[in-house]
């Protein structure tokens, strides 16, 4: 019921987007942190999440903690999970009993799951496309990837929810972003992304971090990002795809 991409983007940061005709596919499937990333999914074991999370942050490998969740599972011949450790290394399950098309494929800085989806193809062209636009900025490429999956046939049930977390090697996210329940929830990630860039990302630069404890303690430099990524959308001649609404205050 869905399909799953996680990677690892050459400044460190960790990634995992998915998207399903399932409600709130973004709060059930992804446990990310600054180092690892688990997508549980098929009839899914947040267990398998949050213990593989834990473990795999504390240097466990992925095979090995996979291993581990498979054999002590009763229910994983319906579960699927791919993950992540903090040493770049991925491990995936699909159980005998997913709902075919069910399948995994791993490279070396990505791996991509899928059930109930309409073939193989689709998790092929979710991997190629993510390798091919290596050029693009993260959260860009790992969207581009996962239209080409759905452009191929995605989840055969249809379409209905969508979800995207990115960590820059900080315990909190920096972006995390969803779509519960939407037509088209992949084109509505990139809405928000195109969004997020206008005001938050420039805000995000300021948040402390584990080694800034203060952040930025004045928004000085925050609201020139902000004034000067407005005039260069608006040169060129972009409008806002927000949907906030004004109050004047």
């Amino acid at each position: 019921m869905t399909f799953s991409l996680i990677a690892r983007d050459t400044d460190g940061s960790i990634g995992l987007i998915v998207a399903s005709k399932f409600f709130a596919c973004g709060a059930v499937v992804p446990y990310v942190s600054d180092k690892v990333a688990v997508a549980s999914q098929a009839f899914c074991n947040p267990i398998w999440g949050t213990e593989g999370r834990s473990r795999m942050e504390n240097g466990e490998s992925a095979d090995a903690v996979l291993a581990d969740l498979v054999a002590r599972d009763e229910g994983r011949a319906i579960r699927q999970a791919h993950m992540m450790d903090a040493q770049g290394r991925s491990a995936a399950h699909t159980g005998d009993d997913c709902v075919d098309w069910a399948g995994h494929l791993i490279r070396e800085d990505h791996s991509v799951a899928g059930n109930m989806l309409t073939g193989a193809e689709v998790i092929e062209a979710t991997s190629a496309a993510y390798a091919a636009n290596a050029d693009l900025p993260f959260p860009d490429r790992l969207i581009a990837a996962m239209q080409a999956g759905e452009a191929e046939g995605g989840d055969k049930r249809g379409r209905q929810a969508a979800g995207l977390v990115i960590h820059q090697r900080q315990s909190h996210p920096w972006l995390d972003l969803r779509a519960d329940d939407h037509a088209d929830p992949l084109g509505e990630l990139a809405r928000l992304w195109d969004v997020a860039q206008e005001r938050y990302v420039h805000f995000a630069k300021g948040m402390p971090t584990a080694e800034r404890f203060s952040g930025y303690p004045t928004r000085d430099g925050i609201d020139a990002d902000i004034a000067a990524a407005e005039a260069r959308r608006k040169a060129e001649g972009r409008p806002s795809r927000s949907h906030a609404v004004e109050t004047g205050l």
